[in-house]
């Protein structure tokens, strides 16, 4: 099992990047009112069919060819589910995926969230043909990252030119510490 949920996100996002996603929004919505934690991840990748979708949530299915289990998904499930929460995942066939995953906040068999701002960042930095729209919320403020608006302000310069990268790091770790005032969920 991963030891805290940003690992998840990056599992899914690989599957959405297998997929052949070139746009993936990651969404994390924190509602202390409703004690939970939401992780919605949404692609425009090949999608799947409802056969696929059970077999993605069985532990003995996979359709890599390196290993013969794929415990992503399942375990991420599990996860949502031991806190009192759910999971399910939205496909069509080449109109995408959506997999949302809620947690009880509170509950004492919750993961972290951990270090979604290195997740993100490698995700981005990493990935340059990708768009990534992330949106961070807690209760009421939140903030977003959008690819896509990197992209016309830098004017072609990759994600991966140190300056731009670690302007990238710098922005998500300064508005995650605004917008949760440095509370570890």
């Amino acid at each position: 099992m991963m030891t805290e949920l940003s690992l998840n996100v990056l599992d899914v996002v690989q599957n959405s990047i297998r997929a052949n996603a070139d746009f993936i929004q990651i969404q994390v919505v924190i509602n202390s009112e409703q004690d939970s934690l939401t992780i919605t991840i949404t692609d425009n990748g090949l999608g799947m069919t409802k056969e696929q979708i059970i077999k993605a949530e069985d532990p003995f299915y996979t359709t890599r060819t390196t290993r013969p289990v794929g415990l992503g998904l399942p375990f991420f499930k599990y996860a949502a589910e031991a806190t009192g929460g759910e999971f399910k995942i939205n496909s069509e066939p080449g109109r995408g995926t959506k997999v949302t995953a809620v947690f009880g906040l509170s509950h004492i068999d919750r993961m972290p969230l951990g270090d979604m701002t290195s997740t993100i960042h490698a995700l981005i930095t990493l990935n340059p043909d990708i768009d990534f729209l992330y949106i961070y919320q807690v209760n009421d403020n939140s903030f977003k990252l959008d690819t896509r608006e990197f992209r016309e302000i830098l004017d072609g310069m990759p994600f991966n030119v140190p300056e731009v990268s670690v302007y990238i790091k710098e922005y998500l770790t300064e508005n995650h510490i605004e917008i949760d005032a440095g509370r570890i969920f």
